[in-house]
């Protein structure tokens, strides 16, 4: 254990002349490594779609923004967005409410015709008007971008500038939810080891439709979902599959975790699709029982914002939200930005726990977005080698770290995904790195250019949002998928 420095040792360096209090209180509150990693996951959502408020007053400045960044630039593209559809090539962006009334196709096929990959393999990343839409569909229903008139997404913004923003997070799966969620907890999507092995991975939400059909292992018999392989997405299998997880490396480092989520059945909630972590009650339509799932699947988001005044974090949380605080497009209300601002205020502002911890002291907080949403976004992105370079990356969403060691206005410039969030665990916590084999194996970075954990803690500033922690823990409406058709 380390021992503290004492008021004598202050002295004794003054009397020798070594006047340094400034190395004496970077040396007294360095961290060799975080206590808690919390990851926050949002939905369907790209940097070019919800972060152009990083490009103009107050976040932004007319030099924060560029398509081609230096430094500490935002790359973000503001105008002049490719579409092949148009007889000019390029589509101008227009603003669209958080809360907009539809939602955009992001299937493995949609994300193909949005890549609309050239001879030499690249992405032009010109095909997002081939998407499709439902329910009130405006004209160029991809080439929005949120409208921040009313500060909505402030917290999101004042987060990003404040702490650190990833400029190259991809998510690891060319999908929606279902896979970008199991690649989130897992590392893969695919059924087992030696299917990820040779790029067999699950690559769509369960069929039928959402709204009927319960995910993972306890769907019904009839329930599917489709695969990618080598040869193209032709393989559909019962969504009920067995490898190793990060939870796994974790329990076997005896590293607590919690999966905060909306609901036992749906396709968020990725433990139930993993055999030895929900071991359903029967062999189809039933419920998860295992001691896994039973001790850490806490089946309502909002727990995670009385667990943390209460001093019970967990060492590893993943936090999905309530339908309405999710962004997902058409079935979210705005409450997202305000959410994800409460469980980092929380952290913030929580004060000494019993045992003398302070959160905010030993706490990484991660925020991604599970998946594109099949909004435009400009940046390509770079494609593993085969087999897994043939559903490996996706494309960009949004990324930002916030914890005490993080310096204000950091932009990382690495090329991250999914993978990179497990191997920052897996380093943090002394599993090796890639130990899983899957995503943190091929991954080349682990985000820990965010954090300088030498540094003095930063004293946190309270994020201002439209509602804060007490109104989500009191909030009456019945916890929700954060989609339901």
């Amino acid at each position: 254990m380390r021992r503290r420095s004492t008021g004598k040792s202050l002295l004794l360096l003054i009397s020798f002349g070594a006047i340094c209090l400034n190395c004496f209180l970077v040396a007294d509150a360095q961290i060799s490594s975080f206590q808690h990693v919390i990851v926050i996951v949002q939905e369907n959502r790209t940097p070019d779609n919800l972060f152009q408020g990083l490009c103009s007053p107050p976040f932004g400045k007319s030099t924060s923004c560029s398509t081609t960044p230096t430094g500490l630039q935002y790359d973000i593209k503001t105008s002049n967005w490719l579409d092949k559809t148009s007889a000019t090539g390029i589509t101008q962006p227009a603003p669209i409410a958080l809360a907009n009334p539809y939602d955009i196709g992001h299937t493995h096929l949609y994300f193909i015709d949005a890549c609309d990959k050239n001879p030499a393999g690249v992405c032009r990343m010109d095909g997002a008007a081939l998407t499709n839409c439902v329910y009130s569909c405006p004209a160029n229903p991809p080439f929005k971008y949120v409208d921040n008139s009313t500060g909505i997404v402030n917290p999101y913004l004042d987060m990003a500038t404040k702490y650190g923003w990833a400029n190259y997070m991809f998510q690891t799966n060319q999908g929606p939810s279902f896979p970008a969620h199991q690649f989130l907890f897992g590392g893969t999507s695919a059924p087992s080891a030696s299917d990820d092995a040779i790029g067999t991975f699950a690559a769509e939400n369960v069929a039928p439709d959402l709204a009927s059909t319960v995910a993972g292992c306890i769907a019904i018999a009839t329930t599917t979902v489709k695969l990618v392989t080598t040869t193209g997405e032709k393989q559909t299998i019962y969504p009920c599959f067995e490898h190793q997880t990060l939870s796994d490396l974790l329990d076997g480092a005896g590293v607590s975790w919690k999966y905060y989520t909306p609901g036992p059945n749906s396709i968020w909630t990725a433990p139930n699709a993993i055999d030895h972590i929900c071991q359903p009650n029967q062999p189809t339509g039933g419920v998860c029982e295992g001691p896994e799932w039973l001790s850490n699947v806490v089946l309502n988001p909002k727990q995670v914002l009385t667990d943390i005044p209460a001093c019970e974090l967990p060492a590893v949380s993943w936090v999905i939200p309530s339908g309405p605080n999710s962004d997902h497009p058409y079935s979210n209300d705005g409450g997202g930005p305000a959410w994800v601002a409460s469980i980092v205020n929380s952290i913030g502002n929580n004060p000494k726990c019993a045992d003398g911890e302070v959160y905010w002291h030993n706490t990484a907080i991660l925020i991604t977005w599970d998946d594109w949403g099949g909004w435009y976004d400009h940046e390509p992105p770079t494609f593993l080698a085969s087999p897994e370079g043939d559903y490996q990356y996706g494309l960009r969403v949004p990324f930002i770290a916030v914890s005490a060691y993080t310096a204000a206005g950091y932009v990382n410039n690495d090329r991250q995904d999914f993978g990179s969030i497990l191997r920052f665990i897996e380093k943090n916590f002394g599993i090796e790195e890639g130990a899983l084999n899957f995503a943190d194996a091929r991954s080349q970075t682990d985000l820990t250019g965010f954090f300088n954990l030498k540094r003095i803690p930063r004293v946190f500033t309270t994020i201002p949002a439209r509602h804060d922690a007490s109104f989500f823990i009191n909030d009456p409406r019945p916890v929700a998928d954060p989609d339901d058709y």
